[in-house]
């Protein structure tokens, strides 16, 4: 390497030194400054601190002055003389005692914001003037050590700098010996190579010829070779010293940039550190801490103390109760609410007779008329039963949407750093108003729908109130006993064990028909309901054996007819579908695939008894085949199995109604769809197929081949009449429900109890035994296990 080359390179190492250091030194001063803009911020963030609580102080008293206004405003109203014994009797109602404890929780919440201010401006403030005191102080003490630890740090720098200047310096007198070294080296080779070739060319022609010549140049060669050797010698001593030297200086450069590292590491990784912890924020984050645990500390007790009251409110919220408000309503004002005293008889003048006149000439009318109320009596009360029930189910729809649980309002508290996913999570809350307005007119609807029959049912149950009224009389006057009705229940085990042996019962056939030849384009079939006493007539005669819609005539209401096929799935016993697969049926819903669908549920299906899978068959066939004509009735899949859905297939106890009828009616809308995949074809399963005319086809035995005539059941129902009670023989019965009896004579049984009927009390009543006690069993509680449909 030539010298100018080697001081270059010595410049630029000087160089990159000094810009290293100078990078160091103002990292130094970014520091201090970084820890200036530390100390501001805190003293910036305590005042505004300081600033926001003085504020909240504020406005937490002006809240509280706003509720103490409002309370005051309402128990102003609540405390005026004005019908004072009115509002004291309200006060036992649960919905006034959720009032009287919503004014008490304001005015607790307004003693408690009060305090809350207090809080703020008596011991939150002080707290954090204190810290920003303290932390000023601190900090002028910890920048002064900074000061001091960045000082030695630069004094460590000055010394590598020196010690690598000297390095430098001997190392490079160390490459320049060795350079003069190697010269001195290279002039000896070059001086003994002449000699030697010099006496080579040289070679003795005589021994006596130039001899003295010979000699001189010899001894002047030996002469500069001696010379040649004292200044390497001189060189080589010159060499050995600047090398030891310089081994000795970078000794000292290597142990000083280690020491210099070290300590530079340690300013960085642990002073720094330790500066900040121990002198910058000392005491800085505690004081805070407990600073912002006062505030928390207040805002905790603030809400325990809304809670507890919140509480109270929960509770009453927990105890409104209509049955029990209604009986303290009416036990406040039981003169208002009392019966009134009973009509008495006002006899015209000389007119003495206050009862009934049974003889001659009128018992024989009496008699007709007491028969005609009796059948006008059980008529009215099948119609009002079914009224009663589907009132009951609207009455459950509506306390379903009344009670649904939408209350939970967490998800509009789940805020965000920006205002629009505050705005976007409150919009899809439920008082969003797409969400409202669609729900207030289902509602609006159902409502007038339940009113409607309510209305029907309590006209029915007033009229059935007066007749039955009548009646009694008639019967009391009459002497008439209340006896079972054995031939009736005799006559109906007879029908039904005429029916037993059809694999599709007539009322079903006979109303798919007339529908398929009469009703496929009617608009709202199954959907708009029909006239109730034409099915109840209709209905009726088919229990009687009868068929009243034989023939091709088309003078009956498509509505009554297609309402008449509902009512008799609705009124099974068991329903089509039974309860035990119901599980399984709606986890073939989830399934997309609709093929896939299919075969899940035919696989579930086929588990069924014959007969009920001929039915659904037949039934399913003809449902498909009038959702063809949706375009004109307005009934596709979907439609017919909302209509058909309740009616097929209940949903169990302790399911949500509302949910699972969703489910219900997607899987009666799949098999109306599907149902030529799901269920066997006639060769897999002989039995009656649907055809497109609405008869079945010949793959069995007709099974309405044979019926009874109206003029036969009239006699056979006469002559049983006349029976005596010592030829009925006891009639089985299975209890429907649960039945506790109020009375001695009244006998208690559970749902599915085989009961012993002996014979008829009244109508609502059955002479019978249980669990070999005697006594009275109520009709409505009960099925004749004669009249179960197989």
């Amino acid at each position: 390497m030539t010298s100018p080359a080697k001081f270059k390179k010595d410049k630029e190492i000087i160089a990159e030194y000094d810009t290293q250091v100078k990078e160091i030194r103002a990292q130094l001063t970014e520091q201090m400054k970084c820890l200036d803009q530390q100390c501001e911020l805190r003293v910036q963030l305590l005042q505004d601190l300081q600033d926001f609580f003085r504020k909240k102080a504020e406005i937490e008293m002006d809240y509280s002055r706003n509720l103490e206004k409002l309370a005051e405003r309402f128990l102003a109203k609540t405390r005026s003389t004005k019908d004072q014994q009115f509002k004291k009797d309200q006060n036992v109602l649960s919905p006034v005692n959720c009032w009287n404890l919503l004014l008490n929780q304001v005015k607790r919440e307004s003693r408690d914001h009060t305090t809350l201010s207090d809080i703020y401006l008596n011991n939150i403030i002080p707290r954090f003037v204190q810290v920003s005191e303290d932390s000023g102080r601190l900090f002028k003490k910890s920048k002064e050590v900074g000061q001091q630890l960045q000082d030695d740090l630069m004094k460590v720098l000055n010394e590598l700098y020196s010690v690598m200047k000297t390095y430098h310096m001997y190392n490079a007198d160390s490459i320049s010996a060795q350079s003069k070294l190697k010269e001195a080296e290279k002039q000896e080779e070059k001086q003994i190579g002449k000699s030697v070739k010099q006496e080579d060319r040289q070679t003795p022609r005589s021994p006596d010829s130039s001899s003295n010549v010979r000699i001189e140049e010899k001894h002047v060669r030996r002469s500069s070779v001696k010379k040649i050797e004292k200044m390497k010698e001189k060189r080589q001593a010159k060499y050995t010293e600047n090398k030891l030297k310089a081994i000795k200086a970078r000794n000292e450069y290597l142990l000083a940039l280690e020491a210099t590292n070290a300590s530079v590491f340690k300013y960085y990784i642990h002073d720094l550190s330790d500066l900040i912890d121990q002198c910058c924020d000392l005491g800085y984050h505690a004081s805070l801490n407990r600073a912002l645990r006062t505030f928390l500390s207040a805002e905790l007790n603030l809400e325990q103390s809304k809670h507890e009251g919140l509480d109270a409110i929960e509770n009453a919220v927990e105890n409104l109760d209509a049955t029990s408000d209604k009986q303290r309503l009416m036990e406040m004002y039981n003169n208002v609410f009392c019966p009134p005293m009973k009509f008495e008889f006002q006899p015209h003048m000389g007119d003495m007779a206050s009862q009934l006149c049974a003889q001659q000439p009128v018992q024989s009318e009496l008699v007709q008329r007491c028969q005609q109320l009796q059948s006008r009596l059980s008529t009215l009360k099948i119609e009002n039963e079914e009224v009663k029930k589907t009132m009951e189910a609207t009455l459950q729809t509506i306390q379903d949407i009344v009670t649904v649980e939408d209350f939970d309002v967490s998800d509009c508290f789940q805020y965000s750093n920006s205002m629009e996913s505050v705005k976007s999570t409150v919009s899809e809350t439920f008082m969003s108003k797409p969400s409202i307005a669609k729900r207030r007119a289902n509602q609006q609807e159902t409502e007038q729908f339940y009113f409607t029959k309510m209305k029907e049912y309590l006209e029915g149950r007033n009229l059935i109130t007066k007749l039955q009224a009548k009646h009694d009389l008639l019967q009391k006057t009459l002497g008439e006993s209340q006896r079972t009705d054995c031939s009736l229940a005799r006559r109906s085990s007879t029908v039904r064990k005429q029916d037993s042996s059809q694999t599709i019962p007539l009322v079903v056939e006979s109303c798919i028909r007339f529908i398929s030849r009469h009703g496929l384009q009617h608009e709202g079939i199954f959907r708009v309901s029909g006239s109730q006493v034409e099915v109840n007539d209709i209905k009726n005669a088919f229990e009687r054996g009868e068929d009243p819609l034989a023939g091709d005539q088309n003078d009956h209401d498509m509505d009554s007819i297609a309402g008449v096929l509902k009512l008799y799935f609705r009124g099974l016993e068991h329903p089509l579908f039974p309860k035990d697969i119901f599980h399984d049926l709606i986890a073939c819903v989830t399934m997309d695939n609709l093929q896939e669908r299919a075969t899940h549920i035919r696989k579930v299906l086929l588990a069924l008894p014959k007969t009920t899978l001929i039915i659904m068959r037949y039934l399913f066939a003809f449902l498909s085949h009038l959702s063809q004509f949706s375009e004109e009735n307005m009934m596709d899949p979907y439609n017919l199995a909302i209509c058909f859905g309740p009616s097929l297939m209940s949903v169990p106890e302790g399911h949500d109604q509302v949910s699972c009828q969703a489910h219900v009616n997607e899987l009666i809308k799949t098999i109306i769809i599907q149902h030529e995949n799901i269920f066997p074809n006639p060769r897999e399963l002989e039995g009656p197929v649907y055809s497109r005319g609405g008869s079945m086809e010949d793959y069995c035995d007709s099974p309405h081949g044979e019926t009874t005539s109206a003029e036969d059941s009239a006699q056979d129902v006469t002559t049983e009449h006349h029976m005596s009670d010592d030829e009925c023989e006891p009639i089985e019965a299975i209890a429907k429900f649960d039945y506790v009896g109020r009375t001695a004579r009244e006998l208690s049984f559970k749902k599915g109890a085989s009961l012993l009927l002996y014979q008829r009390a009244s109508d609502d009543w059955w002479e019978g035994r249980h669990n070999g006690i005697d006594g009275l069993i109520p009709h409505q509680y009960i099925v004749v296990q004669d009249t179960l449909i197989s």
